[in-house]
């Protein structure tokens, strides 16, 4: 599929759909959710990109709903699917489902919806689904104490494309090389030539680098992974929820989740978590052993009396000594013992290995001094030791971290597109059980409907009497007012939009013919002035033109002008539809005037009020074939006869029957 030929797609568009691994089939099959991780491109766009390259894949020019009313119809459809849906996804997924005309799009939804019918739209799983959203790409990652480093121009070009996380740099020599080893913890040289070369510092030879990025920057499937964390998890309650086969291991997918935080960063390792607590409580924990050391001290110096003879004491004087001489002559033990216990604090407070403990044993020394104070250039190089041995840990937790979850990137994608896919099979499965819905049939000409009942009406579904109602060629409907004439259309409307969109359609069984188009046009509000009567005109002028495989559903047209021109016109429509082998209905009170103007014998199907009860009209919804229904007037007249007996009402009513 050449991405530029599809509608609305330009070359910025394109440029952004090649980058996705398989673009021609996430549009060929409507994938929204893949379509979507195309730079640039929202979840609504996508939607709409979709729509095009189906139509597209199919040959299908569109056009099938063919007047504001048609569209009306169903954009409220629509709106009935998209409720169902517990994602934003399934529910622009479902815009990729349109009233079609071609035969293979229509076959190509109903096997799938035939599928999703069979769905159980089960609670735990629509619980799951709603913490469930399409993955996110982190595009922030940055490393900044590593770098990439190459001789060669075009190395240098592929470098940046494949790892644009790290700085890629240009060097001529050994020298440039070892420049660089001073400003970066790690430097990748990606020539072979440099293999061999003394460089101080950490300078690895890596000429494989751009095609493990994972090595080079574990933080990228780290980081993808954190951010889509709960999404991931959400997935993995959806498959075991709903018992779908998962695409990877899913207690290894949760296992490697549970060693990340929501930063990137490696949890759950006991050693990690030692090293870089005592980093953290380093400067507390020197403090508080200090405070040790002294606080001994001043209590041995406290009880016990220290005696200097005369002699002593000038010898002491004349040599200059202080206090730290006095605590080594007289305090020597005690003073051991207070510096002892501050170090042995330092170990058990910062939980040191046997070789960091050689370093807290020299951050106090041994020559008496008071207060007691700790050696800064001891601790400076025990906090230089364990950083680096917390870092070093955490690289290399993060690398095996990483290689594990970038192994499983792919298939933590398949899980999510199949959760969010679940979902918009489970949106149809949920209309169809909604509105008790079956899969119509296809053949013949025009439609049959038993059974139907119109999801698009105010009244609660389960009250609503089922419509049997069919039409092969033209047809006028006649009935009383709010006798459900306008809801038969709807009623016709929507089967047949629900059925070219390959969906099943609420009724017990319906069989219709593939359409051309739908032609539905609502009922006129008033009479038109003469600009817009002409127009109305030549819009069914054009229509009954290329109309031989529309359908076309007109409410009261005689409403645009004097009932008298009405008929004619009306009568003149329906010739035309007649000729071209249309099939199409049309509600009108005229239809007794219309049979007299029309060329043809038009069917006239009615809508039968069965009477009048407590002022309310007892009706039968289903329209009876070839039936003139009777008017409100003439069953008020009738009911007016019975219950008086006065020969005006006989007379009137009279004049009903001579019709």
């Amino acid at each position: 599929m050449e991405l530029s030929a599809i509608p609305g797609v330009g070359e910025k568009t394109a440029a952004a759909l090649s980058e996705l691994d398989d673009p021609e089939r996430a549009l060929r099959e409507g994938d929204v959710a893949t379509i979507a991780r195309a730079p640039g491109i929202s979840q609504g766009r996508a939607a709409r990109i979709a729509r095009a390259a189906i139509r597209e894949t199919h040959d299908d020019p569109g056009g099938f709903l063919a007047t504001d009313r048609a569209r009306a119809v169903y954009a409220s459809i629509l709106d009935l699917l998209q409720e169902r849906a517990v994602t934003d996804h399934a529910a622009q997924r479902l815009e990729t489902f349109y009233p079609s005309t071609a035969a293979s799009r229509i076959e190509e939804v109903r096997a799938f919806a035939a599928s999703a019918m069979e769905r159980d739209p089960d609670a735990a799983v629509l619980e799951a689904l709603s913490d469930v959203e399409p993955l996110e790409n982190p595009t922030d990652v940055r490393v900044r104490d590593r770098c990439l480093a190459t001789t060669d121009a075009e190395t240098y070009g592929k470098a940046r494309e494949a790892i644009p996380e790290v700085s890629v740099e240009v060097v001529e020599d050994a020298r440039d090389l070892a420049e660089l080893a001073r400003g970066y913890s790690t430097v990748y040289a990606l020539d072979e030539a440099f293999a061999g070369v003394d460089v101080e510092g950490d300078v690895r030879v890596e000429p494989d680098a751009p095609e493990n990025p994972a090595e080079i920057v574990p933080e990228r499937p780290l980081a993808f992974f954190a951010a889509n964390r709960d999404r991931l998890l959400a997935a993995v309650a959806v498959h075991r929820a709903a018992g779908l086969d998962p695409p990877l291991d899913l207690d290894a997918l949760e296992d490697a989740l549970s060693r990340l935080d929501e930063d990137g960063g490696v949890v759950g390792d006991e050693e990690l978590d030692r090293l870089s607590t005592a980093v953290d409580d380093l400067d507390a924990a020197v403090g508080t052993a200090e405070n040790v050391a002294n606080d001994r001290l001043r209590d041995a110096i406290r009880e016990r009396d220290v005696t200097i003879e005369g002699s002593d004491l000038l010898s002491l004087v004349e040599r200059g000594a202080g206090v730290d001489e006095v605590l080594s002559r007289e305090l020597a033990d005690e003073y051991a013992e207070a510096v002892g216990a501050a170090r042995d604090h330092l170990i058990d407070a910062l939980d040191l290995g046997p070789d960091e403990a050689d370093f807290a044993e020299r951050a106090f020394g041994d020559e008496p001094t008071y207060p007691v104070e700790h050696d800064g250039e001891a601790i400076g190089r025990l906090r230089e030791e364990l950083t680096a041995a917390r870092d070093r840990r955490a690289t290399r937790l993060k690398r095996d971290l990483a290689r594990d979850l970038a192994s499983m990137r792919g298939d933590a994608e398949a899980l999510v597109d199949a959760a969010l896919e679940l979902d918009v099979e489970l949106a149809v499965s949920r209309f169809a059980r909604d509105f008790e819905c079956t899969m119509p049939e296809f053949g013949g000409d025009g439609f049959a409907i038993e059974g139907g009942r119109c999801p698009l009406l105010p009244e609660p579904f389960e009250e609503i009497d089922p419509v049997d109602y069919a039409v092969s060629g033209v047809a006028v409907l006649s009935g009383v007012n709010s006798g459900g004439k306008t809801s038969t259309l709807d009623l016709v409307a929507t089967i047949v939009t629900l059925a070219q969109m390959g969906l099943p359609v609420p009724a017990e069984h319906a069989r219709l013919e593939r359409f051309g188009g739908l032609h539905y046009h609502a009922k006129s509000q008033g009479t038109l002035d003469a600009g817009a009567f002409e127009t109305t005109v030549r819009e069914f002028a054009d229509l009954a033109t290329g109309a031989e495989d529309a359908l076309v559903l007109v409410d009261e047209l005689e409403s645009i002008t004097e009932p008298g021109a009405s008929a004619r016109i009306i009568a003149g429509i329906l010739e035309e539809l007649d000729e071209c082998d249309a099939t199409a209905v049309f509600v009108s009170h005229l239809a007794g005037e219309i049979r007299e103007e029309a060329a043809f014998p038009v069917t006239v199907d009615g809508i039968e009020a069965l009477g009048l009860e407590d002022g309310e009209l007892e009706v039968n919804r289903s329209p009876v074939k070839d039936h003139l229904a009777r008017s409100t007037p003439e069953l008020i007249v009738e009911k007016l006869a019975d219950e008086h007996g006065d020969a005006f009402y006989d007379r009137l009513l009279g004049k009903f029957e001579e019709q």
